[in-house]
């Protein structure tokens, strides 16, 4: 049994109070156990007893430990969230976590719940509502609270403790752990301590991340139903890898792992992303690109180092290293956290030259196969920008002729959106390219001059604050016309890159009466983010509320949809076309189209 760290006086008793009644259980089976005399009144004690450590020593648990410890998990989290002492703050619920992982990790078979009742009973007496909450009706998606009521997993006490619990949750929707950004609905987790003095955290504070990022996937991400994975059977794969003795590093690697189950694009670990693989502060200097399945140089990030290589536009490199790429996809693949197949790609091409030293690199260019060492770079000498879009060079909006507006929204102003209206006016297309992430919020402030009348283009899913887990529709969002207004043909560019924002601006200018989109499929990762923080001081995200289209089509892991599917060639690559725009505009005008070269 794992070591307790000394408390005060109160959680001494408390402590105490515990195991009374757990042994009190244990004595007579599953009967209800006295109720205990301490109550969790705000304002609570000061609670400092783990600041320096939970206590809790690395160990490599058995199957029933596994099962007990993902029982806790779960009940853990439900309490969270619903009962209203620790909903209300009145309790520290993350070090009360601490107190319940040693008797957990001690009891065997299906005594973990007489061990949970008295720690959960040691909380206080669940007061009786006042007034109710009513279940959810018409959400999107319900609460999956269908294991409190199951006697076989949780035991008959226990489960009678958790529906109480739910029955009384509290009513106001004010929660200590979670509150909801004004406007949008999503969730905001600026209550979690990050504990950034634990750069290295002990086994304990390891599960509380685990438990921590678990319960905001099942209670408060919108997307959870599309998934792909069985959440609770990820719990009891993560358990064991936590609680095995790890140092800074390696735990960051398995929280990367983590989130990378959630399968999506925002859900990476943002705070110590470079340590996915590969690792490297090395780069070779060019842009890689997956194009017809294989990974392209499609530009330098460097302007002399990079043609100095040796590696060509359009060469594609299929040995790093010595390993070929298809098996870097699949090693590498649990590292990343993405939406889709086009994601992993484009996320994975981005990082398939770090390292350090150099590189030795084997691929296909137009004169054959080619073997050769190319030098990396430190990534802060690299100008890593332009390998984040894949719009025109030059300025925002420009006229390709007389008959073709084009507007890039990487470098776009909002203030300036009824200017760029002006200057198109008497073009026959307009070129919208959003291969890239908007430099600034132009949904409305642009959109409102290509629809002509009120057009609703997304609604979104927002959480239940009185119903963790629950999902409810609001209202469609609408466009609604002003002049100047474009007339002519609206052709909309996406592709990989696109994401989030992108992917939302997308979907307004789509719904302008002669809009065509026109590229390929986009990172599937769409919603305002929310932040949250780990011990050890780590931070990831999720995409936190809902985006649809207004039929209720969804868009997460599927991205947007081309109405005109194009994809970019080595070829065309090689020759420095933008065959994706030219192919746009040509649909458009009715008549083949190329950019004019200076």
């Amino acid at each position: 049994m794992a070591r307790i760290a000394a408390s005060p006086s109160r959680f001494r008793s408390r402590f105490r109070l515990l195991f009374a009644a757990m042994n009190l259980v244990l004595a007579i089976g599953c009967g209800d156990p006295v109720d205990p005399a301490i109550t969790a009144d705000p304002p609570p004690p000061v609670d400092d007893e783990f600041d320096a450590g939970s206590g809790i020593a690395s160990q490599t648990p058995t199957s029933i430990q596994i099962q007990n410890l993902a029982l806790l998990a779960k009940v853990w989290g439900f309490a969270k969230y619903h009962h209203p002492l620790v909903v209300g703050g009145s309790v520290n619920w993350d070090y009360e976590l601490f107190r319940a992982i040693p008797p957990v990790l001690a009891a065997t078979d299906s005594a973990a719940e007489a061990v949970i009742v008295p720690w959960l009973d040691s909380v206080g007496v669940v007061p009786a509502c006042s007034p109710c909450v009513a279940s959810p009706s018409g959400a999107h998606l319900l609460p999956e609270n269908g294991w409190i009521s199951d006697t076989a997993e949780v035991g008959a006490t226990l489960s009678g403790r958790l529906i109480s619990i739910h029955q009384n949750r509290p009513s106001t929707g004010v929660h200590r752990y979670v509150t909801f950004a004004p406007g949008v609905g999503n969730p905001v987790f600026s209550q979690e301590q990050p504990y950034a003095t634990h750069p290295a955290p002990d086994a304990g504070f390891r599960l509380l991340a685990l438990f921590r990022f678990w319960n905001i996937i099942q209670y408060w991400f919108p997307y959870r139903d599309v998934m792909d994975e069985d959440w609770g059977t990820v719990l009891e794969e993560f358990i064991p890898l936590v609680l095995e003795p790890l140092d800074g590093n390696e735990y960051r690697l398995a929280m990367i792992k983590l989130t990378a189950r959630v399968h999506d694009s925002h859900a990476n670990l943002w705070s110590d992303i470079n340590l996915r693989p590969p690792t490297g502060t090395d780069e070779v200097p060019v842009f890689v690109r997956s194009v017809e399945d294989r990974f392209v140089v499609f530009g330098y990030s460097h302007e002399t180092q990079g043609p100095a290589t040796g590696l060509e536009v359009g060469d594609a490199i299929h040995r790093v290293d010595g390993i070929a790429v298809e098996t870097l996809v699949d090693s590498l693949s649990a590292y990343y956290g993405v939406s889709n197949e086009a994601t992993l790609l484009r996320d994975i091409g981005r990082s398939l030259t770090r390292g350090f030293g150099p590189a030795m690199l084997g691929g296909v260019g137009p004169d054959g196969a080619f073997e050769f060492s190319a030098t990396r770079m430190p990534r802060t000498q690299l100008d890593l920008s332009p390998g984040y879009r894949h719009d025109l060079p030059g300025s925002t909006f420009q006229m390709l002729d007389e008959d073709v507006a084009y507007l890039k929204l990487s470098s776009v102003v909002a203030a300036s959106a009824a200017s760029y209206i002006q200057q198109a006016q008497g073009a026959e297309v307009l070129v919208i390219d959003i291969r890239n992430y908007p430099s600034e919020f132009v949904v409305f402030a642009l959109g409102q001059h290509l629809v002509s009348a009120p057009t609703d283009f997304a609604r979104f899913t927002v959480a239940d604050p009185t119903n963790p887990g629950a999902f409810t529709w609001t209202n469609p969002v609408s466009l609604t016309p002003r002049a100047p207004h474009f007339d002519g043909d609206v052709v909309i560019l996406v592709d990989e890159v696109s994401q989030s924002q992108a992917e939302y601006t997308t979907m307004a200018f789509r719904v302008a009466p002669d809009a065509i989109v026109v590229g390929s499929t986009t990172a599937g990762a769409d919603g305002n983010v929310s932040n949250i923080p780990l011990p050890g001081d780590l931070r990831s995200m999720i995409s936190g509320i809902g985006v649809f289209y207004p039929d209720r089509t969804p868009t997460q892991r599927i991205g947007i949809i081309p109405d005109l599917v194009v994809r970019p060639t080595i070829a065309g690559i090689r020759e420095g076309r933008d065959e994706v725009l030219e192919a746009g505009v040509s649909n458009a005008l009715g008549r083949e189209f190329a950019i004019p070269k200076n």
